[in-house]
Formats: structure tokens, C-alpha cells, sequence
């Protein structure tokens, strides 16, 4: 009797169970492909959302017992859905303006560019100056006529503005180009000496009689760029509009500011208390502001736990210069300039202190270097600053870049728990060039060491550098795949052994770049309790052949379970 007794009670309390609805869902998302980079469950086909947050993970039948009166549905009609894209290298303000100025990125001769400097200058008023971003001399279809030390001269430049100071920054970021008047106002003539033209940290590049050429290097193109008119609240305000529209539009749902002043944080933090903050952002501290540096120690991280939509606990140092303009900095000499080795950016010695005040006071650092002796330099001074804190476990230090690194230097990542911070995109656009900088052997050794790295055990966390490449994730998701040009070649791959599978890239766009940022217990990959960010495409990038990710479109993008952008 008693057993009858305790089957009809336990048979009582499951009917109770399975009658009892499930909890109402805000958002579902059914009748997809979805990829969750959840390693115990790596593919599901639906996603329940609530609060923000992602309520339940399974097959279209269950997410829907989640519907209530308030539950939007949104059937995917089989597309794509993975956890939100990570841009884990950008310049926020730096996309922004670049819509607001003249785009050079897809110029592909000099001659096309002094076209456009000339239209510019019939708008403009005598004395406005004109600015721009984006050229890069290796890229260019045709080299000009009249080059020095690999770069054209301004001549052209010149008789299309005679009256209006020009400023171009390069693509890399690394180098400029001016016109005479812009030269002139800086005070940059005639140069003589032993070594004419460098300064510290850079190069005027100037012919064989001491004239400038009218590109600057590194360091040298703060002499122009302090003369550029500042910005404008409101010019500022319409740059960060654009730059997060841009970013939603690529899918991007959080985003790595390499680099900004307060006036940025406090622009950011405007647009959050307004609600126009779209798109999750973690700022790093510009290293270029030692003021800023010392009052954020006293400060202390500001750890966005909230709602994780602002958060500043890193800092970021500019250690050495690009490839293009032969800035990196290398251990060796440049294969295609003899006697010259790029630039420190800035003396090691900072690094050093940097990483010793900010390690016990919870700050990361992330330091650019793109050059092996820069490399070697900054994990050397890591390193040194990890053995006098041995508590500071959970450093997750930063190498942004890491793009040419010297083979005994590349298991020391792996082995210091340093992360490479590394955009693929370069190896497609810098990769049919870059042989020429530094030779076959160092190419193969140590350049684009994806594999090697990972099997260090390093984090590599994917990006673009935009405005440096366009902040397209797709590009930059192929090159990782490939190892090619955007055209496809070469029909292997460069360095083939050195390719991502597709499901390292996807890892490296989304649950590595949460790792970089402290936050992958909260993002990064769609699992019950996590954030309900999600990027869905209308291909599926993880079987489609290869040249068709480059055709593949955003469709929509999802952060904290609210719809921010759909095609």
C-alpha cells in the first residue's frame, strides 16, 4: 500500500512539473544555424532570450515553450547566428573620422590621390586644411615616377594646394604626407647633417640635397599634426555616431579602443547615459598622456559589472612603428634598407614602469609592437614586472600586433600568459609586400605565427586595426581561414601551415576577445545565463567555400537581446 501511495505522489508532482509553463522569454530565435562556440555544445537551432540575457539554448520545439503574451519570435529562415563579433583592436574616434574626412583607403595610385586633394581644395576656403587617412605607397597599382627611400614626394601635392596646408595620414597610421605650405607652417625647410631628417623616435624623409619629400615618419608627424585645427565638441559627437552605426552595421557588438584620451571616455559615457551607446566598449588608456596615466592609478579600473556596457582598466603603449613605412622595429636590418632597424616609439624604460605600477593596481597593459626586437623588448620588461608581483596571477597583459616576432621569443607568450592581440586582415593586405621588408627567412620564421602561438598556448584575439583596414570582421575571418589576398592568391595560402581552422577564427572573433577583456564568464559565446549579443549572417560562414565569406552580409545584429541593426 505504500508503494502505491508514494508512486501516485511522485506521479502527482510530475504532472505538476510538466504542466508548469516555462518562464516567458522577451526574444526567441528559432529555425536557425547556430554556431555557440560552447565547446559542450558546439551547435544548436534556437535561442530564448530575457533581460538581456540568454534564458535558454536548444531546438526551435523548446525555445518556443518559452513564448508568452510579450514574446517577440524571429525565425531565422536558416541563416546564421553566432555569438556577437569582438573587434578586439580599433581606433573608435579614428572610424568616425574618417567618414568626415578624405578617405584614402581604396586610392590606388598617387596620381588618384592628388586628384582627390585637388577636389577638396575647390571647396575649401584658402588657409582650411586638408586632411585625410588611408594611403599606402604599397598598395598603389603604378609607383610614381620620383620616389625617395621607398615613398612619393609631394611636387604633385603641391600644385594642386598652394594655399590650403595638407595632412595625410597614412593607412598605418605610422606615417603622414604634407604639402610645402603644411611643412613651412611647422618649420620643416632645408635639412643638412649627418643624418638629415631624423628626430627622435622618427624620420623626415628628405631627397638627396636635405629637402623634405613631405612625408614625416612616427614621431616626426607630430610636428604637422599639432598644427591641425582641434576638434569640435559636436564635430566629435557626429564622428562617434558614425563610428558605431559602422560598427553595427559589421556586426560588431563589442569593441577594443586602442587608445583613447579622457575626452573620448567622457563622450562614450555621455552617449551611455543618453542611450546611444549601441555597442559594448572597453577603452584602453592612451599611453601618449602621463598626466592621464597617473590620475587613472590613483583612480583606479572602472569595471562596468552593471550592465557592461563602458569599461576602462587597460592601458596602451606605442612601443614601435609599422612595416609600411619601415617603422617597426626590428633586431635586424630592414632586407630592402640596408642600415636602418625602424624606431622605439617609445623608450623601454616606460614600458618597465608602466607595467610595474599598473600590474598590482589591476590595470592591463597593451602594448603595440609589431616589429621581433620590439616584441622581444616589451616581453622581456613584462616578464620582469610579473616576477616582482607573483600574486598578479591574472594579468592577461597584451602584445597588439605581435606581427613579426623572433622564433625564441614566440613560445614566451604561451609561457607568460601574455595574449597576442592580432588582426589577420594584415596578413592579406601586408603580406605580398612585407617580403620585401624584412626577407623570405624571417617571413616564414616569424611573421603572422597564428599556429605557432596557439600551440604555445597564447590567446589570439581577432581585429581589424580599423581605420587602418576597413572594420569589416569578414575579410579579416577569410584572411585567418586562407592565409590570401582578398583576390585569392595565392592558391594555397601564404605560409599555408600557419591558417586557422574555422572554428579558431570564430573562437578568436568572439570567446578570446571576451578573454582579453576579462569578461568571458559574461560573453562570447551563446550559453544559458550569458549576454544576449549575436551577430547573424545570411550565409553560413563556417561551411560556405572560402571566397564566398567575402560575399557573405550582415543580416542583423543583437546586443543585450535589443535589435541595434538588421539589413
Amino acid at each position: 500500500m505504500r508503494k502505491i501511495y508514494l508512486i501516485a505522489l511522485f506521479a502527482l508532482i510530475w504532472a505538476s512539473c510538466s504542466t508548469q509553463k516555462a518562464e516567458e522569454a522577451d526574444l526567441i530565435f528559432t529555425n536557425g544555424i547556430i554556431y555557440t562556440v560552447d565547446e559542450n555544445n558546439p551547435k544548436t537551432e534556437a535561442v530564448a532570450v530575457k533581460d538581456g540575457l540568454i534564458l535558454g539554448v536548444g531546438t526551435t520545439e523548446e525555445m518556443l515553450a518559452h513564448t508568452g503574451d510579450n514574446t517577440e519570435v524571429i525565425d531565422l529562415q536558416g541563416k546564421t547566428m553566432t555569438p556577437g563579433l569582438i573587434e578586439s583592436h580599433a581606433h573608435l574616434m579614428g572610424i568616425g573620422y574618417n567618414k568626415l574626412e578624405l578617405d584614402l583607403m581604396y586610392v590606388k595610385t598617387y596620381d588618384e590621390l592628388v586628384e582627390k586633394v585637388g577636389e577638396a581644395v575647390a571647396k575649401a576656403k584658402p588657409g582650411d586644411w586638408i586632411t585625410g587617412r588611408g594611403w599606402h605607397q604599397d598598395k598603389w597599382i603604378e609607383k610614381p615616377d620620383n620616389m625617395v627611400k621607398g615613398f612619393q614626394t609631394n611636387d604633385k601635392l603641391n600644385e594642386v594646394s598652394k594655399d590650403n596646408p595638407v595632412f595625410l595620414r597614412h593607412a598605418s597610421g605610422h606615417a603622414s604626407f604634407a604639402n610645402d605650405k603644411a611643412l613651412e607652417m611647422a618649420g620643416i625647410t632645408n635639412l643638412t647633417g649627418e643624418r638629415p631628417g631624423e628626430v627622435e623616435g622618427g624620420e623626415i624623409i628628405v631627397d638627396d640635397f636635405g629637402n623634405p619629400t613631405g612625408v614625416l615618419t612616427e614621431r616626426a608627424s607630430g610636428l604637422v599634426a599639432r598644427l591641425v585645427p582641434a576638434e569640435t565638441p559636436e564635430r566629435a559627437e557626429e564622428a562617434l555616431t558614425l563610428a558605431l552605426q559602422e560598427l553595427v552595421e559589421k556586426g560588431i557588438t563589442s569593441f577594443h579602443d586602442a587608445g583613447s584620451g579622457q575626452d573620448v571616455i567622457d563622450l562614450v559615457q555621455k552617449f551611455k547615459d543618453e542611450g546611444k551607446l549601441t555597442v559594448r566598449q572597453y577603452i584602453m588608456l592612451t599611453g601618449r598622456q602621463p598626466e592621464l596615466l597617473e590620475e587613472w592609478y590613483k583612480r583606479g579600473p572602472m569595471i562596468d559589472s552593471t550592465d557592461h556596457m563602458l569599461t576602462v582598466r587597460s592601458i596602451k603603449l606605442n612601443c614601435d612603428g609599422a612595416l609600411g613605412p619601415r617603422g617597426a622595429w626590428l633586431l635586424e636590418d630592414y632586407y630592402d634598407r640596408p642600415g636602418h632597424r625602424g624606431h622605439e616609439t617609445l623608450p623601454m624604460e616606460v614600458v618597465t614602469e608602466v607595467s610595474e605600477k599598473a600590474l598590482p593596481l589591476g590595470f592591463q597593459v597593451c602594448s603595440h609592437a609589431i616589429g621581433d626586437r620590439a616584441n622581444q623588448e616589451i616581453l622581456d620588461r613584462y616578464e620582469a614586472a610579473f616576477t616582482k608581483n607573483p600574486g598578479a596571477t591574472d594579468h592577461r597583459f597584451r602584445i597588439e600586433h605581435a606581427q613579426h616576432i623572433h622564433p625564441d621569443d614566440i613560445p614566451r607568450f604561451g609561457q607568460l600568459g601574455v595574449i597576442a592581440a592580432m588582426q589577420a586582415i594584415h596578413l592579406s593586405s601586408d603580406r605580398p609586400w612585407a617580403i620585401d621588408r624584412l626577407g623570405e627567412k624571417r617571413i616564414i620564421d616569424g611573421a603572422y605565427v597564428w599556429q605557432k602561438l596557439m600551440k604555445s598556448g597564447a590567446v589570439i584575439a581577432n581585429g581589424t586595426d580599423a581605420p587602418v583596414e576597413p572594420v569589416d570582421p569578414l575579410p579579416s575571418f577569410y584572411a585567418s581561414v586562407t592565409r590570401k589576398t582578398l583576390e585569392g592568391l595565392p592558391e594555397e595560402g601564404y605560409e599555408a601551415d600557419q591558417k586557422m581552422t574555422r572554428a579558431e577564427a570564430l573562437k578568436s572573433y568572439t570567446l578570446d576577445g571576451s578573454y582579453a577583456e576579462f569578461e568571458e564568464d559574461f560573453k562570447g559565446s551563446i550559453e544559458v545565463g550569458k549576454a544576449a549579443d549575436f551577430t547573424i549572417f545570411d550565409k553560413d560562414i563556417m561551411e560556405v567555400p572560402e571566397q564566398e565569406i567575402l560575399t557573405t552580409q550582415v543580416m542583423m545584429t543583437v546586443v543585450a537581446g535589443k535589435v541595434v541593426y538588421k539589413k
